[in-house]
């Protein structure tokens, strides 16, 4: 008879756990029978023992299978899902799905709301008048064979393990922990049904990774049950030390995509976008690297992009006429220019205080289903590395409530560093695990 107890009093001495007790651990514990602190003290020895790849593969994979497997096989071609760690200002979900559609592949994606600093793929869609992220699995799939591709929310019943698990985690000291971090983020991309996934793994101030080393950990964790699991699996660490384009907050990101699709966007969101649905074609098994980038680029400047977007946009419901007319998009009624304080160059952003003036301003939420205000939050007109002067504007703000101003002003200001020395400024694209 297995016990709690003794699988606790195993993973203390830090020796690996079987299949069949980290099964037992999973099912027991979403049916009910086995107790929150025993799981909270297993938890605990995992942050401080680890676990190694065949103990963590098959966690991620009991997690999935607590509740429904998405099948995607009557999907024609190999289907392809991305996955960012979360960043403030990164909307490149809705430029580089219909980049890699656009080229051939099969992007069948199921995106996430925002909560705290950072922004949800499917809060941004649904400042688009009558776009529809909820969708039958039948409709999403004859979607995706008809245009390429389909973005909607999180499906309930996906993964209620990770749920339960990160609830738990939450008031246990227990997040911090790479093995749990990497076995939440893939058990839902398992269940998500997709066979390749490509990683997105931010680093910096606005991003849960602070370092490199630190991330690139997560990656290879993530990466490593990918491909236990049977996927083609890719990450890729990208800058989050300062936020992504020139937007932040909702309908302000939806601009910013149509715009890049035009081929006028900012050019590290643009280039890592390129980058990005490049390699997803590659895992999509479409063509190699080189040829990839090739094909996204030109996919870009066609327009091939803009018309796929414009196809999923009214294939969900959604007034495509946002395409040409952006005054359908919501707008904060109230807006405020933020002035630099001193001269020289903007030599540090916090990102993660820009995302938090930006949440302060109306854009984000703070509790789970939480309101948001879609016209809210801020344009950057100055990013790390821009000369400024006392007195120029480096961005303005977007509220529907004037209050809300002066908090969110105060928290922008703060997290901007401007010194005499130009700093050196990186690319955003910081490695490559695979």
């Amino acid at each position: 008879m297995m016990r709690m107890y003794d699988i606790i009093l195993k993973k203390r001495a830090a020796l690996p756990l079987t299949s069949e007790e980290i099964h037992f651990v999973i099912s027991g514990y979403v049916n009910g029978d086995i107790p929150d602190y025993q799981v909270s003290a297993l938890l605990m020895t995992i942050v401080f023992n680890g676990m190694n790849k065949d103990e963590l593969g098959t966690l991620t994979l009991e997690m999935a299978k607590s509740g429904h497997m998405v099948d995607l096989s009557s999907i024609d071609g190999v289907t392809v899902d991305k996955h960012s760690t979360g960043g403030v200002g990164d909307k490149t979900t809705l430029i580089i799905a219909p980049l890699v559609a656009a080229c051939g592949g099969k992007v069948a994606k199921m995106s996430g709301r925002g909560l705290g600093h950072t922004g949800g793929t499917i809060d941004k869609m649904e400042s688009i008048p009558g776009l529809q992220t909820e969708m039958k699995q039948d409709a999403f799939i004859e979607q995706v064979n008809r245009i390429g591709l389909a973005v909607i929310g999180q499906s309930e019943g996906l993964a209620p393990a990770d749920k339960k698990l990160y609830a738990l985690r939450d008031v246990t000291g227990t997040v911090d922990s790479i093995p749990l971090i990497a076995s939440s983020v893939m058990s839902k991309k398992l269940a998500s049904g997709a066979q390749a996934i490509l990683l997105d793994v931010k680093v910096g101030s606005g991003a849960f990774m602070k370092t490199l080393d630190d991330a690139r950990q997560l990656a290879q964790a993530m990466v490593d049950i990918g491909k236990a699991n049977g996927r083609f699996v890719k990450a890729i660490l990208t800058d989050m030390d300062r936020p992504l384009g020139h937007a932040i907050g909702n309908a302000l990101e939806i601009r910013e995509v149509i715009d890049t699709l035009k081929g006028n966007g900012p050019e590290d969101l643009t280039h890592e976008c390129l980058v990005m649905a490049a390699h997803m074609l590659v895992l999509g098994k479409i063509c190699d690297y080189d040829t990839a980038f090739e094909r996204v680029q030109q996919a870009l400047d066609s327009g091939a992009a803009l018309e796929r977007l414009r196809l999923m946009i009214s294939a969900q419901g959604g007034n495509a006429r946002v395409l040409n007319d952006d005054g359908l998009l919501p707008v904060g009624r109230y807006t405020r220019d933020v002035i630099a304080q001193s001269n020289g160059y903007i030599t540090h952003m916090n990102t993660e205080q820009c995302g938090v003036a930006s949440v302060m301003l109306g854009a984000g939420r703070t509790v789970k289903d939480g309101p948001i205000d879609y016209g809210a939050g801020i344009v950057m007109h100055k990013k790390t590395g821009d000369a400024v002067s006392k007195a120029d504007v480096i961005a303005t703000l977007y509220a529907g409530d004037e209050s809300l101003l002066d908090g969110a002003e105060k928290t922008y200001i703060d997290a901007i560093t401007i010194d005499a020395v130009a700093p050196g400024v990186s690319n955003t694209i910081l490695g490559i695990v695979e």
